[in-house]
This record gives structure tokens, sequence and C-alpha cells, in this order.
């Protein structure tokens, strides 16, 4: 941090969504302080005037870089563009909060890694749900149902309007279950707490608008050396269908546990951001059947008080980052996780183009 004051000084690179929630945080929490936004459009200038217009706007990040000399810098750009700034910020000497997925590819994503080991800087990425403390319980639930576990999750978003035209250009470096399914590869290793050791994976492509190799549907299945099984799917584009859209579910030999988020998954909130990190509703099936065989137990539902919002989680990931520099934690861990649920994400997209099954190696 600089020596004249306390705060930690972020560029923000990248003002969409999920860099308009950040930039939020660092408005709004103590201890932190922007010095510059940076979008190659208008989305900088439409952030900076929700925040006050008090900020200094760039539209190149080396610009912006070398004019601000910032401590951190936060990075939630489109996917092909991450490996290249985040090395370049930490060889700026900056700390990175970077959104996932880490990189575009597998090795980049482990040159992000050694870039920030060389610099000894931290690295934190946004594995948004890791602070959500109702999906917390969720896969604390999950590790009592039992060995092997069975665990199905989607969330296919049907997008139109400025949201397609954010899905389509994220679709010019990635398919939708790379991108997105990088948080529920995540959630299911935390789960089983086993070693995938092979997956397979269909899709389709279902507009004209996207590049010819890729597909803006995917449904991917992992099988973990313990016996437990998982898929997940997602779907990009107006013609996506909201039926069953919304799926968290898990269950083993001993019952299952299951997000039930009533308004979340009402027709209409698919492409909402605000309504995929929703539980509202944790349902919990006991599979104990008593000497009549029926149910020894009701079903039980849990209500956490603490739900938060999506601006919530990421004045939380935030706090976490600032707490990781100020404390210098150790962050090894989290940073292998998620080159793991990106290998893993990645071979998934390989058996889509080859139509085989493909084995995971260390």
């Amino acid at each position: 941090m600089s020596e004249k004051n306390k705060n930690l000084r972020v560029l923000v690179v990248g003002c969409g969504n999920m860099g308009a929630s950040h930039a939020t945080a660092y408005h709004t929490l103590d201890g932190f302080e922007i010095c510059g936004l940076v979008s190659t459009g208008k989305s900088k200038e439409v952030l900076n005037d929700r925040l006050g217009g008090v900020y200094q706007l760039y539209t190149d990040f080396y610009e912006a870089l070398a004019a601000t000399k910032p401590d951190a810098v936060c990075i939630s750009t489109y996917p092909d563009t991450h490996e290249e700034y985040a090395v370049k910020a930490f060889e700026s000497g900056c700390h990175v909060f970077i959104e996932k997925p880490l990189a575009d590819t597998v090795e980049g994503a482990r040159r992000v890694a050694e870039a920030a080991e060389k610099a000894r800087k931290k690295l934190l990425i946004g594995y948004i749900l890791r602070y959500h403390p109702s999906w917390e319980k969720f896969i604390e639930l999950s590790q009592g149902m039992g060995k092997p576990l069975v665990m199905r999750m989607n969330l296919n978003q049907q997008s139109s309007g400025s949201k397609w035209t954010v899905h389509k250009n994220l679709m010019k470096s990635l398919s939708p279950i790379v991108d997105c399914a990088v948080h529920y590869i995540d959630v299911m290793c935390q789960m089983t707490r086993s070693k995938p050791v092979q997956v397979y994976a269909i899709g389709a492509r279902l507009t004209d608008e996207i590049p010819h190799w890729n597909y803006n549907y995917g449904q991917l299945q992992i099988r973990f050396d313990d016996g437990s099984v998982g898929w997940y799917e997602a779907g990009w584009g107006p013609m996506v269908s909201e039926t069953a859209f919304f799926i968290k579910d898990v269950f083993g030999p001993k019952g299952a546990v299951s997000i039930v988020a009533k308004n979340a998954s009402k027709a209409g909130q698919s492409d909402s951001i605000e309504a995929h990190s929703k539980t509202e509703s944790l349902k919990v099936h006991h599979a104990d059947l008593n000497d009549e065989g029926v149910f020894s137990k009701p079903d039980e539902w849990i209500d956490l008080t603490d739900e938060p919002d999506h601006q919530e989680l990421c004045n939380r990931e935030q706090r976490y980052f600032l707490k990781s520099i100020i404390e210098d934690l150790d962050l090894t861990n989290p940073t292998l996780d998620a080159i793991n649920s990106l290998k893993i994400a990645f071979a998934c997209d390989e058996s889509v183009k080859t139509g085989k099954v493909v084995l995971l190696k260390d």
C-alpha cells in the first residue's frame, strides 16, 4: 500500500456487471481507494456517473497502469485478456483480484500463478460462491450424505438485449461450460473431496451469431475416484428454455440436499446476475426408513438468516482480498483449486469437440 495513507489504491479494469460490482465495493468499503476506471467502451462513464463522477477514466489498460501506479488491479474484462493483464500487473508490483476464469487456457492460468509467486503479491480469483454462507452450508450438508454422491447442477440463461451481447462477446473466447462451470466444478470437488478421473460432455451450436468453433449449450459429466458422479449444464441465448433452468441438488446413500430458490428460479430470472447466487432455502431429505418402510424423519427446511445479495457477496470478496494483503494470507490452495477447476472445464470442452471421454491426468 502507499505510504501516504492506509487505503489500498485499486485500478478497476473492466466496468461491466462484475467490474461495476467490485468498483462499488471499493467505493463504499473502508480500506480501499479507486485510482482509475478502465474500459474500452462507455461502461466506465456509466459506472463513474453512478459513483459520483469522481474517478479518472482510461481506455487503455497499460496507459492507466503507468499513470496511476496502483497497489492493486481488479480485472473483470473478457477472459482472453486475463493472463496478459494479470502478468503485467504483477510485473508492475501490484496485487491482483481477477474474475473467473483465471485465464483462457490452463497454461495461461499457471503463468498467472507463477507471476504472482515471483512478484510475491496476492492473487485472488473471483469464486463468489465461496463467500456465500448458504453455499458453504450446502457443501457441508452434502458431505454428510455418504458416498458416492450424485451431484446435479445447471444454470441456463435465456439472455436478450445487452446480456445476450455480453454472452456473445464471452463466446468469442470460451464456451458457457468453461466460463460458468468452473464455479460448480469447484463446488463438486469440495463436496466429494475426491479426485475427478474422467469427463464426458456434449454441446450444441444453436445460433450463427457465435464463432463456428464454439457452442452456446453444453452439458458435462464428471466421474470421481470415490464413485461420485456429477453433471452440469449451461446454455446462453434468446432461444434457451427457462424450464428447470436452476437446479442445485445432491444426494447420497443417506439422503439429499437441494437449493430451492423459489423466487430466483421463476420465469424471466434466468439471465439475472442477482438471481444466480440466490439460495433462499435449503431442503434436506433423510433416506432412513422405519420398520414400516416409511421415512423416519420429515424433510427439513433451512433458511439461513445471512442471505447476502450479489453486491454484498462482492463486498465480502473484496474484504477478504484486503485481509489477505494486510495479514499476508497464503492463497496457494485457492489458486490451485481455481487452476484445477479450469483444467477440468477445458477437458469437458475437449470432450464436446472430440466426442470422446477424456481421462484426467495429474
